[in-house]
């Protein structure tokens, strides 16, 4: 009995340690996260989203961006790196390109290019006849480790989304493994970038941004939309800052969107000057307690990870004009289609992007 009692508490010591002291990569940093405002007024509980239609994708895997290009064809990336392009009804699909990398955003200049914020691989470039070019791939020596969405400005500038400065997928088994760690930790590395193609030069617009994902371009060019993901809220932030920390107080940034429901995604212009918003996930009450407790952060890392708080699957899209008004707002509580990350509307369809989907999703108008 006293041999069994010595091996019981021994066991108890040795997972006391390893849960409070086995390394992990994340330093967590304390914050405030607001009480979540549920769904409620604009936001209230609906099944628009629900029933989707589907486009097969055959064997890939992940939809995160959706571009209807001015040849009239849907231009879809997936997670095996290639970046599909087919008819608006799905068919005719081809392999346009293959980055070797993982695109989650992309959008076209004026020559036709494809410009794509390639997670690994950094801005790249690929021409109508497939060649692929990097643009830029560092700022002032800087790696850019999570290029995420990319807007081309009418004057040919590209905005680029650099998610963390922490958290490269390259290095941390992925884009969402990497994007969990950095929203875990809080240390709010992420930037917008701009690069100029007329100088191929590459600068921080703004900086100290939880997880800075989609990024969208106001109608007169002057400010860019961003979803600060980690923090559940969409900025508004001026072309011509620089090197702007949206932590101190300045003029040139504001927050447009606040305490959403849920994890701002893609951030994609519809009609009618409406601007689409995925919610990836919605907000789990554990981790939003967990905001001041840095050390239970670093446990949760340690547990196994199905034990770790990741929110269930709950379709959500909404659209906002610029002065943030919410104009329209679709649901499936369901989560029958994965991490709705965005919206591409088109005169008939609303196509829904998705991280780990296995189908292209679309919504009649």
């Amino acid at each position: 009995m006293k041999k069994t009692a010595l091996i019981l508490v021994l066991m108890v010591v040795a997972v006391g340690a390893y849960l409070s002291w086995w390394p992990v990569p994340i330093e967590p940093v304390r914050w405030n996260a607001r009480t979540a405002p549920g769904y409620t007024g604009a936001h209230a509980v609906n099944n628009k989203l629900a029933g989707l239609q589907m486009v097969s994708l055959g064997t890939e895997e992940g939809p995160e961006h959706v571009v209807m290009a001015r040849d009239g064809k849907l231009y879809v990336t997936v997670a095996s790196g290639n970046i599909l392009r087919m008819n608006p009804d799905g068919s005719a699909q081809e392999v346009f390109a293959n980055t070797g990398g993982r695109v989650l955003g992309f959008d076209f200049d004026a020559a036709g290019h494809l410009i794509a914020a390639d997670a690994v691989k950094g801005l790249l470039s690929i021409s109508p006849d497939k060649k692929i070019t990097l643009l830029t791939d560092k700022v002032g020596g800087d790696p850019i480790r999570y290029a995420d969405a990319v807007i081309v400005a009418g004057n040919g500038k590209m905005y680029v989304s650099d998610a963390s400065t922490r958290f490269a997928p390259a290095t941390w088994g992925g884009t969402f493994e990497a994007s969990v760690l950095d929203i875990l930790e809080q240390s709010s590395t992420g930037r917008i970038l701009e690069y100029d193609p007329a100088t191929r030069a590459t600068r921080v617009v703004a900086e100290g941004l939880s997880f800075a994902n989609g990024v969208a371009l106001s109608r007169d060019g002057r400010f860019l939309f961003v979803n600060e993901t980690g923090k559940y809220r969409v900025w508004k932030i001026s072309v011509d800052a620089g090197k702007l920390d949206v932590a101190q107080p300045n003029l040139q940034a504001s927050v447009l969107l606040d305490n959403l429901p849920g994890y701002p995604d893609n951030l994609m212009r519809g009609l009618d000057g409406r601007i689409w918003l995925g919610l990836a996930k919605p907000r789990n009450p554990t981790i939003d307690k967990l905001a001041d407790q840095p050390f239970l952060r670093k446990l949760t890392l340690r547990l196994p990870r199905a034990m770790w708080p990741i929110p269930p699957s709950y379709g959500h899209v909404m659209a906002f004009t610029e002065d943030g008004k919410i104009v329209a707002d679709l649901q499936d509580s369901s989560g029958a289609y994965p991490e709705t990350t965005g919206v591409t509307e088109t005169p008939d369809r609303l196509y829904i992007q998705s991280l780990h989907a296995k189908s292209l999703g679309w919504l009649a108008k």
